[in-house]
């Protein structure tokens, strides 16, 4: 059952009904549901579709190809030798086919493009030079290799240079619609539990499923991660592998960076890696953000330079602290429950949550149609210029002369500003404003599980943000 794609699922469905043929590229993050939304779209029912082979030579993947063209119905056909031929196969088939609209799915298309094998402009030719002359075609293409799908398809400098008709860039899902998917398969939680859910998997569908009706949710993450024969356990060996063709580059990065809560510059990478200054780097950091497992983002004030990378995928996070040094206890998830490193875990795994949500906080806040920048700050202790040393996580800029300093604290319970947050609070707006030199009114906001108890240190909270706020819809 579709869960949450409604938009997406429209603009699928809404090629059928065109009057003219359409070219449509699917991509987003690998198990973000790509294939599932085209395949529940369009009920199913193509004329032709297939799917790339992950390690496949040129030949294994024309060998494939064939084969698909023979499932959907293409007789006595010689061997294709070459893309060009294979998508000339693939014309003989469209023509014969019965029906107004012929709808071609073909999935993982970047795997299909091994080194020299002329895929992009076979591609090419078959849409510029035929498909696209025909009123009854709709071309729908798909990858979980972002970079490629940019690269390649949607930001094509050749042939196939703005070509696209639709474009579906698919993101995880939020709070509220990991909340829906949960609630089509009729498994209950409360919102504490989908929050810490979500902490560990993030908003991608394909985690989620694995979520069994039955059990307590811890035991479901020990039977999801931790379990002999948890079908997670080896996740992470197969992400980035199957993403990038040489991953060791980008598995050097995403380590460095699961160590640095606060991010790193493109200088800190380097040192911490064996990496050379070169595009390579600058490559290998667009790529993974373009894949959803980084973030860029810049510090306040800092517009022309001055970039952080942040890991930002919460199971690739999780991983790193949980699951990279080897097989623990089967229930550890669960006995784990009160422990100092699963406490320090949530705090930062909060963050990240929040961060994810800035259109939900925002909307909370009352200032959704309020034009805003999202940034970080930091500051070394200077006790000479009465520099306290502060590091701000989330910054909400508003050009109604605002400045929202967001302080986030995961709880079980509502939040009681303690006399010692209250005076860190105090040196972060303090250190700010002395060295930021903004004319905006700097208001502290709290974003935290539950809420805000009041006592005499409450005071210093504007606004409140809680985790409710961040499961409603963005706008």
């Amino acid at each position: 059952m579709l869960v949450a794609r409604e938009a997406e699922r429209q603009q699928l469905v809404s090629s059928l009904s065109d009057e003219y043929s359409q070219f449509i590229a699917v991509y987003g993050r690998r198990r973000v549901g790509k294939t599932f939304l085209v395949r529940e779209s369009f009920g199913y029912e193509f004329t032709f579709q297939h799917a790339g082979l992950a390690a496949g030579s040129l030949s294994d993947q024309l060998y494939a190809f064939a084969e698909s063209l023979k499932d959907a119905g293409l007789k006595s056909f010689d061997q294709p030798s070459s893309w060009l031929e294979a998508f000339a196969l693939l014309k003989d088939l469209v023509r014969q086919a019965p029906g107004n609209k012929k709808v071609i799915f073909i999935d993982e298309l970047s795997w299909m493009d091994t080194p020299k094998s002329g895929l992009v402009t076979a591609l090419e030719n078959f849409w510029n030079g035929w498909a696209s002359g025909r009123k009854d075609i709709v071309l729908v293409v798909c990858a979980s290799a972002t970079s490629w799908m940019l690269n390649k398809i949607v930001h094509n400098k050749g042939g196939l240079y703005n070509r696209l008709t639709k474009q579906i860039h698919l993101q995880p899902f939020t709070l509220g619609e990991c909340e829906q998917m949960l609630a089509a398969k009729g498994i209950e939680m409360n919102m504490h539990q989908v929050l810490e859910c979500y902490m560990i998997m993030g908003g991608v569908p394909f985690y989620w499923d694995f979520l069994k009706r039955g059990k307590s949710l811890a035991q479901n993450i020990d039977a999801i991660f931790f379990a002999q024969d948890a079908p997670l356990k080896r996740e992470f060996d197969h992400l980035y592998a199957s993403l990038f063709k040489n991953p060791e580059d980008y598995l050097a990065i995403v380590s460095s960076l699961a160590k640095r809560k606060a991010g790193m510059t493109r200088e800190e990478i380097l040192a911490a890696t064996s990496l050379t200054e070169s595009g390579a780097l600058s490559r290998k950091l667009e790529e993974l953000e373009s894949c959803g497992f980084l973030r860029e983002y810049r510090k306040f004030g800092n517009k022309q330079r001055g970039s952080l990378y942040q890991l930002v995928d919460n199971y690739t996070l999780f991983y790193y602290k949980f699951l990279e040094n080897g097989p623990r206890d089967e229930c550890f998830w669960e006995n784990s429950a009160d422990s100092s490193t699963r406490n320090a875990w949530c705090g930062l795994a909060f963050e990240r949550v929040c961060l994810e949500h800035v259109p939900q906080i925002k909307r909370a806040l009352g200032i959704s149609g309020v034009l805003a920048s999202v940034s970080s700050w930091s500051c070394k202790e200077d006790p000479d210029n009465g520099i306290n040393g502060s590091q701000i996580d989330l910054l909400i800029d508003r050009k109604d002369q605002v400045i929202n300093l967001c302080e986030m604290k995961f709880a079980t319970d509502d939040f009681a500003i303690t006399k010692a947050v209250e005076e860190s609070l105090r040196h972060k707006v303090s250190d700010f404003k002395a060295l930021a030199k903004t004319r905006s009114a700097v208001h502290v906001t709290l974003i935290t599980t539950y809420g805000l108890k009041e006592n005499r240190y409450s005071g210093i909270a504007q606004s409140v943000v809680t985790a409710d706020d961040l499961f409603a819809p963005a706008s």
